[in-house]
């Protein structure tokens, strides 16, 4: 029998605001059976701090991740059954020599979440700085999906600017931007909507916000858990 080969998506964490927004991304990569390659920025590593209390250490990162994959949006631990982690790979920032640093290495494409104002300038303009930002480039010229989820508000001419030619390089711009017909009640609402329109951008099927089906008032009609109808 042929072993099945590994073909992941690969996660780049830049230091925006919004690490809850990577957290729900990685769970329904976990959920849906996909693989995933992760990639956490050095800037990201604070925001992680400040947002959650969670130290990221290249040397304990399994464990690390899985704390902070169940956390909720509102940082109580516990809120998430911890995912199996088994098919996650993890490369350091710095790591100019990892696998998805080269186009042979194969992938199904990247996801930026989230995306900050000088991830955005450094994918735009090639500059692969570090690990996250030749990912990026790789994804591009390589012609997978790379989905951008931008997190900033308000977005400057030069930022706009960047985020047009990642557009037209072939990228998805997702701007993090909750929307309410959904029913939210909760914050975790809000970031699974955002996840669950990064995943829609990359194909994975996944159940984390209700789906608008062209009836007016259907957010006022009580959900099941994780976005069930």
């Amino acid at each position: 029998m042929t072993e099945r080969k590994r073909t992941p998506w690969v996660v780049g964490v830049s230091g925006a605001s919004g690490t809850p927004y990577a957290a729900a991304v990685l769970r329904g990569l976990l959920a849906a059976g996909e693989s995933v390659d992760l990639v956490v920025s050095r800037a990201s590593r604070l925001t992680l701090l400040d947002e959650t209390g969670i130290a990221f250490r290249d040397a304990h990162w399994r464990d690390d991740l899985g704390e902070w994959l169940q956390r909720g949006a509102d940082g109580k631990p516990g809120t998430f059954a911890r995912p199996g982690l088994d098919d996650v790979r993890y490369w350091g920032a710095g790591d100019l020599a990892a696998g998805p640093s080269s186009g042979s290495y194969p992938v199904k494409g990247m996801l930026i979440v989230p995306a900050s104002t000088a991830c955005v300038a450094g994918v735009a303009l090639g500059l692969s700085k570090d690990l996250l930002q030749r990912v990026a480039s790789v994804t591009l010229k390589e012609r997978r999906r790379l989905v951008v989820a931008v997190r900033e508000t308000p977005l400057n001419g030069q930022t706009l600017r960047h985020l047009v030619a990642l557009d037209e390089a072939g990228a998805i711009v997702l701007p993090a931007s909750p929307a309410f017909y959904a029913g939210a009640t909760h914050i975790q609402d809000l970031v699974d909507f955002v996840a669950g329109r990064v995943l829609d951008a990359a194909g994975v099927p996944h159940r984390l916000y209700r789906r608008w089906e062209g009836e007016l008032g259907g957010s006022r009609t009580p959900r099941e858990a994780n976005g069930g109808d």
